[in-house]
């Protein structure tokens, strides 16, 4: 069976049983402070099961893109090493919202399995939760019983709260939980042992695919269980495990979610995948090509959903994940150009028909991995040099650990391939110290990130906290809720929520808004942020007030909020523009509004010239002056305001209906603040363009108060330049005067440093010293930096045995030159990279350069006699 009808089959089975089929939601999460990626079937479902929102249907079901690189037997550097645990997967669920609860979620597992999949009985396990008596959790007895009318009961396995009790994190709805595990291994491996016994013990062919969650309790933060006021199904079946169990393999990676990708590794890069290793050097091989045709699809779907490889976030965790693909292509199928981007096209052939997005977005993809591969392969070549270096300096034959942390966490050189480069020179790596570093800084991290919260408080029952802020700034309001959250970053903070609010929450690139409330004996209370939480919009405050339950006014600052406002409506004009100038293939990529500016990533190919920037700033300026009212539709159904042109964002979230912004022909889905009427935007000017990865380019823009204050600071400055230039009648011919006078002076002061350095090469000449047949030179000269190297190659040319280190001290900024003769290069393997580079620690810099001549900068100019001092030794 293809994995496509595998997938079919389970969500037509589902909606034959009145669940509603809806789409996965976006493997990037950008709204939801507590998760950086959809990690699981049910977290677009959070709010429905903590009773935040109402979803549109009881029973829903879907197949989600997931994504995890930590938690449960999904460590990334195990992704790979095994046939059966993945970075980006897909989740087969079906959903219960206080419909249906243990019974007909265990018989509809079991009649598709078997009787639809036609799964045999025989190779099935499952398993039921043994209950936890220090919890005052019973065993379930009820989901026992069920399963005992359809399986034999030697079948079923008490599992612990490890494994039979989920819960969605330290806090929030729980409950036991019934996996149904699968056993496909031989009869003969069948007769040794049994496959009860390797249930949940990492067997790669004695698998979970099917787990059954029954939310029936909430977690406390004292730990503490009480009851939900509505019982939950929550279920989550592993498409890639059951493609396995239906397509006969004992490999996930042998069906055909897999095989395409693998197939086109193969062909690329000339290596082969074999179904059983037959020694080590096969078995590294084969785990090189699994790690590949993993992360290529976890890169490229998150990429197609917004996510960009960066430095911080999740951002960083899709750039470790492909750097890490990378380096196993490098290390073990001999790549030492970029492919991985190849493999896109395919990706998308395969899985374009069930997900479109990486099908409409495979050229952006493929691009910026392209771009990602070509910076980590030169990552990787400057790693290797620095590394050699190490190993140079070292007299022991154990490395240092804290050496190679230093180059893992520098420059995200792979442990594994320092330790591989280390064994293959007979080296050794201290792992116990690399370990300590590592364990540092994780400990480091945790403690900046660690957040406690307590229980949420609540003060009144509101099933619809109202949103009221795109009519006011202003309303009187109640404490709904609200809790205490302790942070290494924040400190004590409170967290409320109100009965409505006018505060709007971060969303959509737009920043919260800030403001205060006042109670009723005029005490001020100052809301730092606000941000949307499982529906929620949370109000973060310093203090409470001293009467929780009283009523308050809530104020948004309004300046603020109109500054932002503006920014953002500008947002929308410059899409437009880009759209109309660069052409339609620009998609907004991401994007930040706040008071002070806008941020814009979008798609394009090119450096957006002086011209095209100007035609963007007249384009979006036009449409400010024609006073463009904002015409704003609420409550759209989505199909239609796509159908009537309102531009949808990839990777975005959308519901049944949704909110149409609309200024003359630029129309698009959006919740967040924008002015009335294009005037108020004031005037928008462009003030950096550049490139963020492989055909995204950023633009940074200004609109209103801070264009006034731009405007001010350039006419400042353009007195100021009057001044200094004694009011010409016109500046610019002025500083081009300048420019051209300073061009001719350069040229005096070249020519007049060469003849000095000519000069000095006949006193220095005689300062040479002879030490084991080399002419012997250290010292430092009243030349410009760029005057030493011309001074160092005329000394060069008295013989073919010269080392010369040369250091000077122009404008207190140090320096050191060193020349050595090439014949000396090659006879005595010196090398004037490595000489500069150890000689560059004593004036606090570095630098590098060829075997012959290199440089090193510094920031100590009191070093240089030192450094001098110690040339020497390299001859010696």
């Amino acid at each position: 069976m293809k994995s496509q009808d595998v997938r079919k089959q389970f969500l037509d089975f589902f909606e034959s049983k009145g669940h509603l089929i809806v789409p996965s939601a976006p493997i990037v999460l950008k709204d939801d402070p507590t998760l950086m990626f959809n990690n699981s079937g049910m977290a677009q479902f959070k709010e429905y099961f903590l009773g935040n929102g109402t979803p549109k249907s009881k029973r829903i079901a879907d197949t989600q893109k997931c994504l995890r690189v930590s938690g449960k037997h999904n460590d990334l550097e195990e992704v790979g090493i095994d046939t059966y645990h993945h970075t980006m997967f897909e989740m087969l669920g079906n959903w219960s919202f206080g419909d249906y609860f243990k019974k007909e979620a265990i018989h509809w597992a079991w009649e598709l399995l078997t009787e639809v999949y036609k799964i045999p009985k025989d190779i099935l396990y499952v398993s039921v939760f043994e209950g936890n008596p220090d919890e005052n959790v019973p065993f379930d007895q009820e989901a026992w019983d069920i399963w005992k009318t359809l399986i034999d009961e030697d079948r079923i396995i008490l599992g612990n709260k490890k494994d039979n009790f989920w819960e969605m994190g330290d806090q929030g709805p729980c409950g036991p939980c019934s996996e149904i595990h699968v056993d496909i291994r031989s009869a003969e491996e069948k007769a040794l042992v049994s496959g009860k016994d390797l249930v949940n013990n990492d067997h790669p062919h004695v698998v979970e695919i099917w787990n059954n969650v029954f939310m029936e309790f909430n977690r406390k933060a004292d730990g503490s269980l009480e009851k939900l006021p509505a019982q939950h199904v929550d279920t989550g079946m592993g498409f890639e495990r059951l493609c396995m169990v239906l397509q006969g393999v004992q490999s996930n990676y042998d069906t055909d979610v897999f095989t395409p990708i693998i197939r086109e590794i193969e062909t690329i890069t000339g290596s082969k995948y074999t179904i059983k290793a037959k020694d080590e050097a096969e078995d590294k091989v084969n785990i090189a090509i699994r790690v590949i045709a993993d992360h290529v699809r976890a890169v490229a779907f998150s990429i197609a959903d917004g996510q960009l490889p960066s430095n911080t976030g999740a951002g960083y965790v899709i750039r470790r994940i492909l750097r890490r693909a990378i380096r196993y292509g490098f290390t073990f199928l001999d790549t030492k150009e970029p492919f991985i981007y190849k493999l896109v096209e395919t990706l998308s052939v395969q899985m374009g028909g069930s997900f479109a997005e990486i099908r409409s977005q495979k050229e952006l993809c493929a691009n910026v991995i392209r771009e990602e591969e070509s910076s980590f392969l030169r990552t990787l070549d400057q790693g290797l040099i620095l590394l050699d270096n190490i190993i140079a300096n070292s007299t022991e034959k154990v490395i240092s650990g804290k050496k190679a942390f230093e180059l893992y966490d520098t420059y995200g050189f792979p442990i594994d391939l320092t330790a591989l480069i280390l064994s293959e020179k007979g080296l050794s790596l201290d792992e116990s110290e690399f370990e300590s570093e590592l364990q540092k800084q994780k400990e480091r991290s945790r403690a900046a990130s660690k957040v406690k919260a307590g229980d949420w408080q609540i003060l009144m029952e509101d099933e619809d906290e109202e949103f009221i802020g795109y009519d006011h700034t202003e309303a009187t309001v109640k404490i709904t809720r609200y809790r205490k959250v302790e942070s290494a970053k924040d400190g004590e903070i409170f967290q409320l929520v109100f009965n409505m609010t006018p505060f709007y929450p971060e969303g959509g690139g737009q920043v919260g808004d800030k403001g205060y409330f006042e109670t009723g004996n005029g005490d001020v209370i100052y809301i730092i942020d606000t941000k949307k939480e499982n529906n929620l919009i949370i109000h973060f405050v310093k203090d409470l007030p001293a009467n929780v339950t009283e009523t308050f006014k809530a104020i948004v600052y309004e300046n603020q909020r109109l500054e932002s406002a503006a920014n953002h409506s500008a947002t929308h004009l410059m899409h437009q523009a880009l759209r109309t100038i660069l052409g339609t293939h620009v998609e907004q990529k991401g994007s930040l509004v706040n008071r002070n500016n806008l941020r814009f990533d979008f798609s394009h190919y090119a450096k957006v010239t002086d011209d095209e920037i100007q035609q963007v700033e007249d384009f979006v300026n036009a449409r400010i002056q024609e006073q463009l009212p904002l015409i704003e539709r609420r409550n759209v159904p989505f199909a239609q305001a796509v159908e009537e042109g309102a531009m949808a964002l990839f990777g975005e979230k959308y519901g049944d209906t949704v909110r149409a912004i609309k200024f003359g022909n630029s129309m698009e889905l959006c919740g967040g603040i924008h002015v009335k009427n294009t005037a108020d935007i004031w005037y928008f000017k462009i003030v950096s363009e550049g490139a963020v990865a492989a055909g995204i380019r950023r633009i940074e823009a200004i609109t209103s108060v801070k264009v006034k204050e731009y405007f001010a600071s350039q006419s400042e400055k353009l007195t100021a330049i009057n001044c200094v230039l004694k009011n010409p009648q016109d500046p610019i011919k002025a500083v081009v005067s300048l420019q051209e006078e300073n061009a001719k002076l350069k040229k005096q002061l070249e020519v007049l440093l060469k003849d000095k350095a000519k000069n000095m090469k006949g006193e220095l000449a005689k300062e040479l010293q002879d030490i084991n047949g080399i002419q012997f030179l250290a010292k430092q000269v009243d030349l410009s930096p760029e005057g030493a190297k011309d001074l160092a190659y005329e000394l060069g040319t008295l013989g073919t045995n010269m080392f010369l280190v040369l250091a000077t001290a122009e404008e207190g900024k140090p320096m050191l030159t060193c020349y050595i003769s090439k014949e000396l290069v090659a006879d005595k393997k010196l090398n004037a990279g490595q000489v500069v580079r150890e000689l560059g620690k004593y004036i606090q810099g570095g630098g590098g350069g060829q075997p012959f001549f290199a440089t090193a900068g510094g920031k100590n100019v009191d070093g240089i006699v030192e450094a001098l001092a110690k040339a020497v030794e390299f001859v010696k």
